[in-house]
């Protein structure tokens, strides 16, 4: 009789192409960039698009360096800075001494990119609602826990090859 193991470990090997495959398709509906201006213009915001996904960065991830922002949204360090600069130059954003490191700078949400990233959520449940209307709502609780799991699992130490 096989063990739980094995057959657990056949079930993943088979599925995993499905699940990366679906990731990918994922990840690909997320950069497009007509899924951000679509974004901008329910929300009602005068943004540029380039400035967008960095503004809602600092707002979920804030206090947060030029380095670690650029990382996360796949951009090069000093395209990202100097986009960091505007969104300071517009009031959105403020920049702090760090913590942990008083020689690194961090961008932190302003007052008015607050209002801003506000109008987005809501914007974002609007259209999210759309998608989800049809769904059991036992169905959306399982996608967010298995969704938070599956985040949490990647934000481990990956082995290289996955990196």
């Amino acid at each position: 009789m096989p063990s739980r193991n094995n057959v657990q470990n056949t079930h993943i090997q088979a599925q995993f192409r499905k699940l990366h495959v679906a990731v990918l398709d994922i990840v690909a509906v997320i950069n497009r960039p007509q899924g951000d201006e679509a974004l901008i213009k329910e929300a009602g915001i005068p943004l540029d698009r380039a400035l967008f996904p960095l503004l809602v960065g600092i707002e979920r991830f804030g206090p947060i360096g030029v380095v670690e922002l650029a990382d996360r949204v796949g951009r090069d360090y000093t395209t990202v800075s100097r986009q960091v600069a505007k969104l300071e130059s517009l009031d959105l954003i403020a920049r702090q001494a760090s913590v942990a490191d008083r020689r690194v700078r961090e961008a932190v949400i302003a007052p008015k990119g607050k209002i801003m990233t506000d109008a987005v959520d809501a914007a974002r449940e609007r259209i999210g609602s759309a998608i989800f209307e049809a769904w059991d709502v036992h169905d959306i609780d399982e996608l967010v826990r298995l969704m938070r799991k599956f985040a949490d699992a990647l934000k481990g130490d990956l082995p290289p090859v996955l990196e």
